[in-house]
């Protein structure tokens, strides 16, 4: 009988074992674009690095994630513990300590409320850095000679903006910037159209907005920069985005917030009637007040005549010769 001697396989290193397993699973194309859906738990921010920690799970399992602060930098939202989220990454190995992770380049929200969280969340933000304080709220101008909108030269609101205020106001002069509405260019152009009109010098203030639609059609008014740019304004700024029920941060950061286009117009007019009737009425009190001035005037003219003629020789003399 033949015996065969098998010959046992030279020991690996741990670090062996480890960079072999970092070659297989990172060599690995399906793992290297992987879109991953979870939820967010055991989230740190490494304030000195700006890399986040966290690990992502689902009813049975979890897996250790890390973005670089490269990455983290241009996220729209602040990741938190308990928040749903898709992250799409690569699946890596740290060698040292024999663990595999994903190492994320991007996040979003997912599921419902995706949009409320991150509108939430920034609203937080802004307000804590004070862009919503009433206190920075300016006072409308009462007879503005040229007001700036900032809208879609094709849209309702335009149209309904030009109604109302060349009914009520004929008198002022409406310089229009064209922007998006809605889209991703929405946000740059509204900004782009913000600063050429606070570049004017003769603009008195600025109407931004557009009429309703969906929670996803309005989200260019919730967009971080051109909040900021609401609030850095020149002039007063009146917001008008979408219809009663609908809100936007820009609303928040304006100086004022309209319930609709139209009502932004008639917030920021006086009504021409009304100044009508007013200066008829103001004609009639300055007219009384003279007639009324005049007539107190004559009174005391006369008043004093009679007095002057009482003290004249002529009447002393009749005086005497009575006596």
């Amino acid at each position: 009988m033949e015996f065969s001697v098998v010959r046992p396989r030279a020991a690996l290193t741990v670090s062996q074992l480890n960079t072999y397993v970092k070659a297989l699973l990172e060599g690995d194309k399906c793992l290297a674009g992987v879109t991953v859906e979870g939820e967010i738990s055991d989230f740190k921010r490494h304030y000195a690095t700006g890399h986040l920690y966290f690990s992502l799970k689902d009813e049975s399992a979890r897996v250790r994630c890390v973005m670089f602060r490269s990455d983290a930098s241009r996220l729209s939202f602040s990741p938190e513990n308990g928040v749903r989220v898709a992250v799409t990454g690569r699946a890596t190995v740290y060698e040292a300590g024999g663990d595999y992770q994903l190492s994320v380049r991007s996040m979003r929200v997912a599921g419902e409320g995706a949009l409320a969280l991150m509108i939430e969340q920034l609203k937080k933000k802004l307000a804590a850095e004070g862009l919503f304080d009433p206190s920075r709220k300016r006072d409308l101008p009462r007879f503005p000679k040229r007001i700036g909108v900032v809208t879609s030269a094709s849209g309702a609101a335009f149209h309904d903006i030009t109604n109302v205020l060349s009914r009520r106001f004929p008198l002022c002069e409406i310089v229009l910037c064209p922007a998006s509405v809605q889209g991703p260019s929405c946000p740059a152009e509204n900004v782009a159209a913000l600063r050429r009109l606070n570049a004017l010098s003769d603009i008195d203030l600025i109407i931004i907005g557009r009429g309703g639609g969906s929670a996803e059609d309005l989200m260019g008014y919730n967009n971080e920069t051109l909040v900021r740019e609401v609030a850095a304004s020149r002039v007063p700024v009146v917001s008008a985005v979408g219809h009663e029920i609908d809100w936007s941060l820009c609303d928040l950061a304006a100086d004022l917030r309209a319930p609709t286009p139209s009502a932004a117009a008639e917030i920021c007019s006086p009504d021409i009637d009304d100044l009508k009737l007013w200066v008829d009425n103001m004609s009639v009190t300055a007219y009384n007040l003279a007639l009324t001035a005049v007539t107190r005037r004559l009174d005391l003219q006369n008043a004093a005549a009679v007095r002057l003629r009482a003290c004249s020789p002529s009447a002393v003399l009749d005086n005497r010769k009575n006596e």
